[in-house]
């Protein structure tokens, strides 16, 4: 997606009925309440996404109702998207939000349409659709609505506290179509996360929302990632994170390293060259400039978290191909608590 016929004078033959000669470009606007940043509303020709090929995610349905993303979370892979319509993946990506207004619409003519077998869809694989934006636009009310309408399983990541507004929805359509709800909070460390994740609403608030969620009578994972090397993959750090995960009653976790992509990486990398330089040779070895972790950091770090999930009673999250979170977590109870001190490795010497 570029910005290539969206002109004041374009004429969209795919567009809504009275919208053919608006331009794909609605309105561009600073908006009060919101300092420092510019909604750009797009009247989108499509709202569900599916990913082709077979990894992780192939196959699924996805729906991303903002292009861009207030949370301004320096490590978002999702930054160099921002550059596809010729924004930058730093400030761009934080301050100036695609909002697709007619999304709501456009979802209900696809579904109603031939051919769209759409069994599941998952919310937040890209940016986040509870972002602050969402309190002025109101898109997810329509587009849960809709799919619950559709039949099509429903799966949310999100680190937006404004999740509690549509709880009620979400507990009643949970009676009709599989409703999954995953919290993401990495950081437990308040002054950090206010570094790393500057939009964001603070880790009590969102553990605050996995409560709310539970006494919904949801269940609620919590994605305790990325972890981020040298910072938050220490014992100190770890230990009172999933102790506090537990506490706020979350069903399920699940815990992984940073991943550095294109985008995020400049971004990232040039925020700790500033505030944590002592680390960039740590990074320097455990990703060696490419996006993944060393494997062996990968597996040190599992060793490290598998016993505090089994600790805290908290089952990993189950995934499966193309429907993301959709199948329903596993119940803490299966895990069975440890009887005396787990044994976790050294860090390796490679790092």
């Amino acid at each position: 997606m570029r910005w290539d016929g969206q002109t004041a004078n374009h004429v969209d033959a795919d567009a809504l009925p009275g919208l053919e000669e608006r331009g794909s470009v609605l309105d561009a606007w600073p908006t009060p309440g919101f300092d420092g940043a510019s909604f750009l509303e797009v009247t989108a020709r499509s709202a569900l996404n599916h990913v082709a090929g077979d990894g992780f995610m192939g196959g699924a349905w996805t729906i991303n109702p903002y292009r861009g993303c207030q949370h301004a979370c320096r490590y978002c892979f999702a930054r160099k998207t921002h550059t596809y319509l010729d924004l930058d993946a730093g400030a761009d990506f934080d301050s100036r939000i695609v909002v697709k207004a007619n999304l709501v619409e456009v979802l209900e003519r696809e579904l109603a349409g031939p051919r769209r077998e759409v069994a599941a869809v998952q919310l937040g694989t890209n940016t986040d659709p509870y972002q602050r934006a969402e309190g002025r636009y109101r898109l997810m009310p329509g587009v849960l609505r809709a799919l619950a309408r559709h039949g099509a399983s429903i799966s949310i990541l999100t680190k937006g506290t404004l999740l509690r507004r549509d709880l009620p929805l979400l507990a009643a359509i949970a009676r009709d179509v599989p409703v999954s709800i995953a919290m993401s909070i990495a950081i437990f460390d308040d002054e950090l996360q206010q570094q790393v994740e500057p939009g964001t609403p603070t880790t009590r608030a969102r553990l605050d929302t996995v409560r709310a969620v539970r006494d919904a009578g949801l269940d609620c994972a919590v994605f305790a990632m990325p972890i981020l090397p040298g910072l938050t993959d220490t014992r100190a750090h770890l230990e009172p994170a999933f102790a506090a995960i537990a506490e706020a009653g979350a069903t399920s976790a699940i815990a992984s390293a940073l991943h550095l992509r294109p985008g995020a990486r400049e971004w990232y990398m040039a925020w700790l060259r500033q505030e944590h330089p002592h680390l960039v040779p740590l990074y320097g070895r455990v990703y060696g400039g490419g996006t993944y972790a060393h494997r062996d950091y990968r597996d040190w770090l599992r060793a490290r978290v598998r016993p505090l999930l089994r600790e805290h009673r908290l089952a990993p999250v189950r995934t499966s191909a193309g429907t993301g979170l959709a199948a329903p977590p596993r119940r803490a109870t299966q895990l069975p608590s440890t009887s005396g001190p787990v044994a976790v490795p050294a860090v390796p010497t490679l790092f």
